[in-house]
């Protein structure tokens, strides 16, 4: 048995520490379902070889990481699967009837006013009016 619990307590550590190498090199999303699995995996097992062998901290600490990965992949789980149930009660906002969408000419903040950019990429260009005092 003492095997075993080495065994799966390893790979726990293992996914821990590629789940962090990968979030770390910008590889995987922190907020995704494969980081979170990798997680809560990792927790799971390394509280289990913890456990065994008695360190309770060690063991405690990962009981409570294994705790939020559960919530946090419920709550994927959930948006999915609200996800599929809204997807058919619903039609599309931009569908055939849903006509034209309007665009502003100009975009005013506080005090100033910009004139629209030349294509998707332009900076807004800042007009005389609302620069202050001269």
């Amino acid at each position: 048995m003492s095997t075993f619990v080495t065994i799966i307590g390893t790979f726990g550590a293992m996914a821990l520490l590629y789940g962090y190498a990968m979030v770390s090199a910008g590889k995987m999303s922190g907020n995704g379902l494969p980081y979170q699995l990798l997680n809560f995996g990792g927790a799971a097992t390394l509280m289990v070889n913890s456990a065994y062998h008695a360190a309770w901290p060690s063991a405690i600490l990962n009981m409570v990481w294994s705790g939020i990965g559960v919530v946090t992949v419920g709550r994927f789980v959930a948006r999915r699967a609200a996800g599929r149930r809204h997807a058919g009660a619903t039609e599309p906002v931009n569908g055939p009837d849903a006509g034209p969408t309007a665009k502003p000419d100009a975009v005013h903040t506080a005090g100033s006013a910009t004139e629209p950019a030349a294509g998707p990429d332009s900076a807004p260009v800042m007009t005389g009016a609302g620069r202050g005092p001269a």
